[in-house]
């Protein structure tokens, strides 16, 4: 007998894992505590069939969907399922005529769930808007991009936005054993012994998905043989063949691609080498452009550092110039050695601090002109009196005089103590001093 064979035999079933066992009621439904526990505003309005329009946003495998789905099994209106992807607006505009007919006809209202809502278009979007706002639909608006950025500020005024969140170890691992101890969803039928690594391995490498957790589950099961007592055993290496590679959460063009180079430059800004280099490492590995670092790493380097460590510049841009020369793979090599170096050095933002300060007055401080010792005096500038009284520095002892370079002088630079800066700060207060 095959795989496929004695599974059908004790499951009476071909369907996914993931899709048989998602939850049908609340109490089934794990993870959210924080917008579905009890008391909960969405689970009381889930519970009282008094849902407004609404918006589910986070990562995969988090259970929207599935909540989308108990509401579908809760709720007294006509639930409609659509994919974004999958739909135009002549579509559109038919779902949103047959519920107009409803509620004339039957008194009855329309959810529309639409998934992956953030493939639409503004134009599509603004077709729902109307019907949203006046009740004839009740949009469940799907997606795992960040809704402020992909759904128009119209629809999001009249909808509430509800996050969610990867789901915790222990929810997966309520999963996990629920999937081999169901009998009608799950493989409750099959004598499955599972170690606790392979367990661990499983729900390590989902990455808080719990639909990952279950295909891998799945796989697992399907692909291990029963042993003469009719035995599956589900060991680490059926665990590691089964989900093999953690899938990266991340979107070059979304939410994952702010908060991962935010998280690189903090952690270069905040001495960690360490997470600087996973930071870095994981969005390689989800194919970011390395000349995208590249610039972040030299913007660091000025920002952060400065003339703490001036070479950090200098190495940041050489670094620049080798990625465009060299290019993958082995420009890891060099992204690293010069964000590593920009994480360990001596730190200041005193230059960052100076240029805004400095603006600032530009803006809105006093207006001062070029004294007239400073201005150029080449052409006719001699006839005007320009550079007369210039005191060029070579001329004097330590390449230093005291003269004036602008009116009612404000300190802008304030060096710091780290680094370089030390030398700095000693040579500006013996200059300032005189």
């Amino acid at each position: 007998m095959n795989q496929k064979d004695f599974f059908k035999e004790n499951s009476g079933s071909y369907s996914p894992l993931a899709s048989r066992m998602a939850p049908k009621t609340l109490e089934e439904y794990m993870g959210q505590t924080n917008i579905v526990g009890d008391g909960k505003l969405l689970r009381r309005a889930i519970e009282a069939d008094s849902l407004g329009s609404v918006v589910f946003y986070g990562p995969s495998g988090s259970g929207k969907t599935a909540l989308a789905s108990i509401i579908a099994s809760k709720t007294s209106s006509y639930f409609e399922r659509a994919n974004a992807v999958l739909i135009g607006i002549s579509d559109i505009r038919t779902v949103l005529e047959q519920a107009k007919n409803r509620l004339a006809m039957y008194g009855k209202k329309t959810i529309l769930m639409l998934d992956e809502i953030h493939h639409f278009n503004r134009t599509q979007q603004d077709a729902l808007l109307p019907d949203i706002e006046s009740g004839i639909i009740t949009l469940i608006g799907i997606t795992t991009e960040n809704p402020f950025f992909y759904i128009n500020s119209a629809i999001l005024s009249r909808t509430t936005v509800f996050e969610f969140q990867k789901l915790e170890d222990k929810d997966l691992l309520k999963i996990l054993d629920l999937s081999l101890l169901d009998k009608e969803r799950g493989f409750g039928n099959l004598n499955i012994q599972i170690e606790q690594n392979a367990k661990e391995h499983l729900i390590k490498n989902a990455n808080g998905d719990a639909r990952r957790l279950l295909n891998a589950v799945e796989i697992g099961v399907l692909s291990t043989m029963p042993n003469q007592n009719r035995i599956i055993l589900f060991d680490l290496k059926v665990a590691e063949e089964s989900i093999q590679k953690r899938s990266l959460s991340y979107d070059r063009n979304g939410d994952q691609h702010y908060d991962h180079i935010s998280a690189f430059i903090k952690s270069m800004r905040g001495s960690d080498p360490d997470a600087t280099v996973y930071w870095m490492s994981k969005m390689l590995v989800a194919g970011e452009d390395p000349r995208f670092i590249a610039r972040r790493i030299i913007i660091c380097a000025s920002e952060d550092v400065g003339n703490a460590d001036p070479r950090a510049l200098t190495l940041a841009v050489s670094a620049m110039q080798a990625v465009e020369f060299i290019g993958m793979p082995e420009a890891r090599i060099i992204l690293a050695q010069a964000a590593i170096y920009v994480a360990t050095a001596p730190k200041s933002n005193a230059s960052y601090l100076a240029v805004d300060k400095a603006i600032e007055e530009v803006k809105n401080g006093k207006q001062r002109n070029v004294p007239n010792h400073l201005k150029d005096a080449s052409l006719d500038g001699k006839e005007f009196g320009h550079g007369q009284g210039y005191k060029y520095p070579h001329d004097f002892e330590n390449h230093f005089v005291e003269q004036k370079y602008f009116d009612d002088p404000v300190e802008f630079y304030v060096p710091t103590n780290q680094g370089y800066e030390v030398k700095i700060s000693e040579r500006l207060n013996k200059i300032r001093k005189k």
